[in-house]
């Protein structure tokens, strides 16, 4: 057995603040440690978490597995994108730590295999790889990934944007890997849960509907009156 097998069946929260806001009042180690222990005591079985300093803050306070990632830059590869921050991740105290396993370029010049290499040979932690297609997710698990997640559907190129969660993805890879499938990516209601677990999804990821009370409440205000009757912003 491995702490994946204590996510089976399971939510996982994701404890992270808006990444395009950099304004967000809960961008703060403390903050997140606290909505770490506040979804953990309301049933989570797994925090995911961003960055060292918030993995380090969060894990002290929990008693469940930490996925760690550490998101950098803002274009093409974010999602850990060299085998340096995976290995800060690690030290960090995650105990699985997710990579972007996509097939595009990565920052050190490093294929996805290499980074799981390299992860092996310094760290005991097992390695999720968020991916955008099944190609991808095949792929990550022939290069080493213990688990894999579908994070990136709909955020690359080769994968077309939707308004919910790319139930058909977790349905493919849950029949073509022999690794656990992590359903993520705009999961928003106990229905599209349900959903996912039915299409093969060994445990699902909720975030921002969870855990970001900003955008839960730009989600909320354009239904009210005043949002209704505002006049236009203009550039």
């Amino acid at each position: 057995m491995n702490v994946l097998d204590d996510l089976a069946g399971g939510l996982v929260v994701s404890c992270q603040p808006l990444p395009d806001d950099p304004e967000d009042p809960m961008r703060d180690p403390y903050v997140q440690a606290r909505v770490a222990a506040a979804v953990v005591r309301g049933g989570a079985v797994a925090v995911r978490v961003n960055g060292p300093d918030d993995i380090t803050a969060v894990r002290p306070v929990v008693d469940v597995p930490v996925i760690g990632l550490y998101k950098h830059g803002t274009e093409g590869v974010v999602i850990t994108p060299t085998a340096a921050h995976a290995l800060d991740v690690a030290l960090a105290g995650a105990d699985i730590v997710a990579v972007d396993a996509t097939d595009r370029p990565r920052p050190d010049g490093r294929t996805f295999a290499d980074t799981v290499r390299l992860i092996r040979e310094r760290t005991d932690v097992l390695i999720l790889a968020d991916v955008a297609t099944a190609t991808e997710g095949v792929a990550a698990v022939e290069a080493g990934a213990d688990a894999v997640a579908t994070t990136l559907s709909g955020y690359t190129p080769a994968s077309p944007p939707t308004d919910g969660p790319d139930l058909g993805l977790v349905a493919r890879l849950a029949a073509q890997l022999s690794v656990p499938v992590i359903a993520e990516g705009r999961y928003r209601t106990t229905e599209q849960i349900g959903r996912a677990f039915d299409a093969g999804a060994h445990a699902v990821v909720m975030g921002n509907a969870v855990t970001s009370p900003l955008w839960i409440t730009r989600r909320l205000v354009p239904a009210t009156p005043r949002a209704a009757s505002a006049p236009e912003k203009r550039e």
